[in-house]
C-alpha cells in the first residue's frame, strides 16, 4: 500500500524509491527514506523497495517467471510518476543489487511507457570516499538515461565516512538533508508538471 503523509496540493504523484543494501539501515537506505519523506511532505504518495525486498534473482529475460517481489517492483515502476534510486558505491560503481533491480525494467520494454520513459528520476549515492561517490553517481545517471528516464538536475553524493546519519537513520548534516529535500522536490514537481501537460493536451483533443 502506498503512503501519503502530506497536505494535498492537487495531483498526488506516486514516487517509488529503490535502493539500499541487503543490510537494513544502510546509509543509502537512510538517504532514500529521507528523500521519500520529503516527497511525502509535498503531497506525494510513496512506496519503497529496499533491503531484502530488492534481493531478486539475477534478471534473465529468457525466463518469464517472476518472484512476488519482482512482480511488485515492476507493478510499482509501471504505475509510478517518478523514481528515486539510492545506491552504495562499490568499487567505483553502483552495486550489483541495484543494477540487477534496474535490469528488471526490461520487462517494461513493450509498455506504452517503456522502461522509465516520462519519469523524473532522482539519483543518490553513498560511498566511503568522494572519488567513489563521483564515479558512481555518473554511472547511475547514465543508466537512467539509457532507461529513458529524466535524471533530476540535483544528484546527491554522500561520503559515508563523514557519518551523516545517526543510529535512528536521521540526517545530522543540514547541507545533506537540504540536498535530499531538493532532489525530492524536483522529482515531485516534474511529475506534477508532466501531469498538467498531459491533461492540458487531452483538453485540446
Amino acid at each position: 500500500m502506498d503512503v501519503f503523509c502530506g497536505q494535498s496540493k492537487g495531483y498526488q504523484p506516486l514516487i517509488v524509491g529503490v535502493g539500499g543494501t541487503p543490510r537494513a539501515g544502510s546509509s543509502s537506505e537512510c538517504a532514500l527514506r529521507i528523500a521519500l519523506a520529503a516527497a511525502c511532505s509535498l503531497g506525494a504518495r510513496t512506496e519503497i523497495i529496499c533491503g531484502a525486498q530488492a534481493v531478486l534473482p539475477i534478471y534473465d529475460p529468457t525466463q518469464p517467471e517472476r518472484t512476488p517481489e519482482a512482480q511488485r517492483l515492476i507493478r510499482l515502476l509501471r504505475d509510478c510518476d517518478g523514481v528515486i534510486v539510492a545506491s552504495p558505491g562499490y568499487h567505483g560503481s553502483i552495486s550489483g543489487l541495484i543494477k540487477n533491480t534496474l535490469d528488471y525494467t526490461e520487462d517494461m520494454r513493450d509498455d506504452s511507457r517503456p522502461y522509465l520513459d516520462g519519469r523524473a528520476v532522482g539519483t543518490i549515492v553513498c560511498a566511503n570516499g568522494w572519488q567513489a561517490t563521483g564515479t558512481t553517481l555518473v554511472t547511475l545517471r547514465s543508466v537512467v538515461h539509457a532507461l529513458r528516464g529524466w535524471p533530476t538536475p540535483m544528484g546527491v553524493a554522500i561520503n559515508s565516512m563523514l557519518k551523516v546519519f545517526d543510529a535512528g537513520g536521521r540526517c545530522t548534516d543540514r547541507a545533506v538533508a537540504d540536498q535530499l529535500e531538493l532532489l525530492a522536490s524536483q522529482v515531485v514537481n516534474f511529475a506534477r508538471m508532466k501531469f498538467r501537460h498531459t491533461e492540458g493536451a487531452k483538453s485540446l483533443t
